[in-house]
């Protein structure tokens, strides 16, 4: 039996994650300093560990509603509204998915028919454009350039809107560029969604993560935006709790009922005892995020001042816990540079072409790991260079 034939189409040419075909060589070597995977080097805090371990001792182990617990949502709402200035009705207007990579699958599979366009910005996120893809929909990438800062511009995303857009994703702060947005361009951009009617999917993983006395605005939140945009968010990154896979979406009831739809038959419900975990967080874990936030900017500094000291241009990132250096005055390509580094160095990063064909003659470090291992790293990056330019 021929089993290739029988995958469908749409899966078997998607290709893997970039990111994680690389991380299986970097797995098969010993003492590499990783400045690649996009995880917080810090344990999740200790009370909202413990409050996993009480939610077992009480025996809360069952089912929750297919939207998540009730006083989960409540205290999505309140946080959502206090940080983000928009309002959601926490019983029909919110629900806690499997981490916000769910959050975005539900999200394109309730609203795109086949033949229908996602514009997305690029470098991003590896699986944007495979979910699209696996969605039946048409990923169209509108590249972002380095001496933008990686921004998205409304100039941009108008020379790529037709009359089969259907949908804008948006990620600020980015993943893997550190890029965010000021409240001009987003109103800008917020312009063009109302003129083309189109919906919104904002993922704001990032946006405690700002840095530089940054802040934050969710495109949710501009006026005409609330009514057309899925808001997307979770606990993964500001409060280091990726392993308990708890995300959320916000939408106006009409779209949250159709992306429970897919979620009751696909998944059912989120973890429970992460739900009750994620409660805590709300609730008591703002002091350690911001001690986090704190040591992150830290890094970025260091990571910024080194990467421009060796001569690769480097912009300075106002989120998130990436940088996105340039490495082409090496004459290397992304993936020649990442794997010259692996192996005579032993320091991991990912080839930028892994976040789209714009990401060429770049590279993705991520500084969510210590400042000890991130001085060696570029003491040795620092090696590399100076070999490769003689």
């Amino acid at each position: 039996m021929i089993l290739k034939k029988h995958i469908a189409t749409h899966v078997g040419t998607i290709p893997r994650s970039g990111i994680r075909d690389f991380f299986e060589i970097v797995q098969s070597m010993k003492e590499v300093i990783s400045l690649g995977i996009g995880e917080p080097d810090f344990d999740t805090p200790w009370h909202i560990r413990e409050a996993a371990i009480y939610s077992l001792e009480r025996g809360h182990t069952g089912y929750t509603s297919n939207l998540g617990l009730p006083e989960l949502r409540q205290h999505i709402s309140e946080y959502v509204a206090r940080h983000f200035s928009v309002s959601y009705d926490p019983k029909s207007e919110i629900m806690v998915t499997v981490g916000v990579s769910e959050g975005i699958d539900l999200a394109l599979r309730a609203l795109i028919n086949p033949g229908d366009e996602v514009l997305y910005h690029e470098p991003c996120y590896v699986s944007y454009s495979p979910s699209i893809l696996l969605s039946h929909g048409i990923p169209v990438a509108i590249a972002t350039r380095a001496e933008d800062n990686f921004t998205l511009t409304a100039e941009e995303l108008e020379k790529k809107i037709s009359p089969a857009s259907k949908v804008l994703m948006l990620n600020f702060p980015c993943n893997p560029t550190g890029a965010t947005q000021t409240r001009g361009e987003l109103e800008k951009i917020a312009r063009l969604c109302v003129e083309h009617d189109l919906v919104v999917l904002t993922d704001e993983i990032y946006s405690e993560l700002t840095y530089d006395g940054a802040k934050h605005v969710s495109i949710a939140s501009l006026p005409g935006m609330r009514e057309r945009t899925v808001f997307l968010h979770g606990f993964s990154k500001a409060f280091a709790m990726t392993g308990f896979r708890i995300g959320y979406t916000c939408a106006p009831a009409i779209l949250t009922e159709a992306m429970m739809k897919v979620h009751q038959y696909a998944i059912l419900c989120a973890n429970t005892t992460a739900q009750d975990a994620a409660i805590e967080a709300l609730l008591n874990g703002a002091r350690e995020v911001d001690s986090m936030r704190k040591e992150y900017e830290l890094r970025r500094n260091f990571i910024v001042r080194s990467f421009n000291d060796l001569g690769l241009d480097c912009f300075k990132p106002l989120g998130a816990f990436y940088v996105f250096p340039k490495i082409s005055s090496t004459g290397l390509t992304s993936r020649e540079f990442s794997l010259g580094l692996l192996e005579k160095k032993q320091v991991a990063c990912v080839p930028g072409p892994a976040f789209g064909p714009s990401g060429e003659g770049f590279i993705r470090c991520s500084y969510a790991t210590g400042m000890e291992q991130i001085k060696i790293a570029m003491e040795r990056i620092a090696e590399f260079v100076e070999e490769t330019r003689r």
